[in-house]
């Protein structure tokens, strides 16, 4: 059994999904009137549940905060269209990861992958992050933050999506060797070479794709250490989960090819 520890902010996704038959007579704005609504982990949670579908024999621990956050969305059922994100729990701050303890160093150095994945809420400071991956065996990061060049010692990876890589464009082209950058239905980078996604998917709904692609890829990367695999895999499963509504988890068919 394989020991994975995921650290980072916990939050609550919620969607509610409606039909629009008119515009408000107020503002030029759709009138949603809700149908369903659906609730999921989110945030580094949904990385947790994508880690407990694709390897159920896995031990799988998660530290996060202990304050409440959650996401609303607001979406038209039949076009699967956002019209609207709420997010609640995050104004007044988060209490942040502090003193890591003897045993939670243990923990640590204990398990065969940390997965850190950073929403840049305030739980997780840069040293922190540091100080995690001192004590990981395979430590892979997802991080909103702007970072500097102390981050890079002892962390395995760093995946990045678009965005991201602008805002670290400097030290990603300095540290190619550590950097994973996602292209969306164009695949994923690294060293310069891009791996294209097997079957390309264009979606207005890619809540969850970077968790799926954290998860999946960190999976396979301790499975054979390969990164060209880990990342054409990641990319595999990312494909799948896109073409479902909301945050949704791979299929089970993906399991049978991380059993250690």
């Amino acid at each position: 059994m394989k020991k994975i520890l995921v650290i980072g902010e916990l939050g609550t996704d919620v969607y509610v999904y409606g039909e629009v038959n008119r515009l408000s007579p107020e503002a030029p704005i759709p009138v949603l009137n809700p149908v369903r609504t659906v609730k999921n982990d989110g945030m580094a949670g949904n990385v947790v549940s994508n880690l407990k579908l694709l390897s159920p024999d896995s031990e799988i621990i998660h530290w996060h905060q202990t304050e409440n956050i959650t996401k609303t969305r607001y979406v038209h059922e039949k076009s699967n269209q956002m019209i609207l994100r709420v997010d609640e729990g995050e104004l007044n701050g988060i209490e942040s990861l502090g003193f890591l303890s003897p045993k939670m160093k243990q923990t640590i150095s204990e398990s065969d992958l940390v997965i850190i994945s950073d929403y840049n809420k305030g739980y997780l400071t840069e040293e922190k992050i540091n100080e995690i991956a001192q004590y990981s065996k395979i430590c892979i990061v997802d991080t909103k933050k702007k970072l500097s060049d102390t981050i890079l010692q002892h962390i395995t990876f760093i995946k990045l999506n678009e965005i991201e890589f602008k805002n670290n464009q400097r030290l990603v082209e300095n540290n190619l060797d550590k950097f994973i950058i996602t292209l969306g239905s164009k695949g994923a980078k690294h060293l310069d070479v891009t791996y294209p996604s097997t079957n390309p998917q264009e979606t207005i709904d890619v809540s969850g794709a970077g968790d799926t692609f954290v998860s999946s890829f960190s999976l396979m990367y301790l499975k054979n250490s390969n990164i060209s695999e880990s990342i054409t895999f990641a990319n595999e499963v990312c494909s799948d989960v896109v073409n479902k509504k909301g945050v949704s988890l791979p299929d089970t068919k993906f399991i049978s090819r991380l059993t250690f």
